[in-house]
């Protein structure tokens, strides 16, 4: 049978990522309090491909995932990257693996539990030297109230839902909750799925007494980053959902970006 895939290419074009995308898998990942959770994954699986050949072979990289089914978690994406390479004579790997984390929340007064979901998204990458970068995000809702507003206001002052994405390298392993224990108390209150009414007075009135522009947000998870030995790069961008305007506010920092202050001269 004739392997097309296989036939030379002639317009001397190479390509940096050929691959799957959208692929629905079931993965676990691990949990601090329940040891790992399952979840369901949309997964995307790239390599490159030389100027010299005309395709890749598309259901190895299925091939690759299912190996791997009964552990596909952190642990292992390096190991997958490897199969990657190996099995589609590929230079470089990258997969990008997606997936809702649920974590159980009290109700600040009446502890009431509900769960919560945050998006994730864990994003691995093998080059040519066979360095392996990892990079893991978490997308946190938020809620923030206006400081303009409420000094300017004779009463109240406009709060809206917002969202923050996270992303950060890390030396060591990085847990989930961490990520969004950062987020969340860097935000004016965080968000709950279920507020009995003494709950949802506690959570006005903290928001009321601590409010946030997307700038505060972002420079106060930045500082707090800087501080942490693990984290080697980070990324973080907050949106605010404006309740009286009809546009987002937006604001988001690099690590290398931060500027350093002066040496002092002696």
């Amino acid at each position: 049978m004739r392997d097309v895939q296989n036939e030379p290419d002639y317009r001397n074009i190479p390509i940096d990522k050929v691959g799957i995308k959208n692929l629905r898998y079931p993965i676990k990942v691990l949990d601090r309090c329940n040891g790992y959770q399952h979840t369901v994954a949309t997964i995307n699986m790239y390599v490159d491909l030389p100027h010299r050949n005309k395709g890749t072979h598309m259901s190895r990289f299925v091939e690759i995932l299912n190996q791997y089914r009964l552990e596909l978690s952190l642990k292992k994406i390096s190991d997958i990257l490897a199969e990657m390479k190996t099995h589609l004579n590929a230079a470089s790997a990258h997969i990008e693996i997606t997936f809702p984390y649920f974590i159980e929340k009290s109700a600040p007064v009446s502890l009431a539990t509900g769960l919560m979901d945050y998006a994730c998204t864990i994003r691995g990458s093998s080059g040519p030297d066979g360095k392996i970068d990892l990079v893991s995000e978490v997308a946190v809702p938020i809620s923030s109230v206006c400081p303009c507003s409420k000094e300017i206001s004779a009463c109240g002052a406009h709060n809206q839902r917002g969202e923050v994405s996270l992303k950060v390298r890390f030396k060591k392993f990085i847990w989930i909750e961490d990520m969004i224990g950062v987020v969340e108390s860097a935000a004016s209150s965080e968000v709950y799925s279920v507020l009995k009414r003494v709950d949802e007075k506690a959570v006005t009135e903290t928001a009321y007494q601590n409010p946030k522009f997307v700038e505060d947000i972002v420079r106060d998870i930045a500082a707090v980053l800087q501080q942490d030995d693990n984290i080697t790069w980070f990324s973080v961008g907050a949106e605010n959902f404006e309740s009286i305007h009809n546009h987002s506010a937006y604001a988001h920092i690099a690590s290398n970006h931060l500027v350093e202050e002066p040496l002092l001269n002696s």
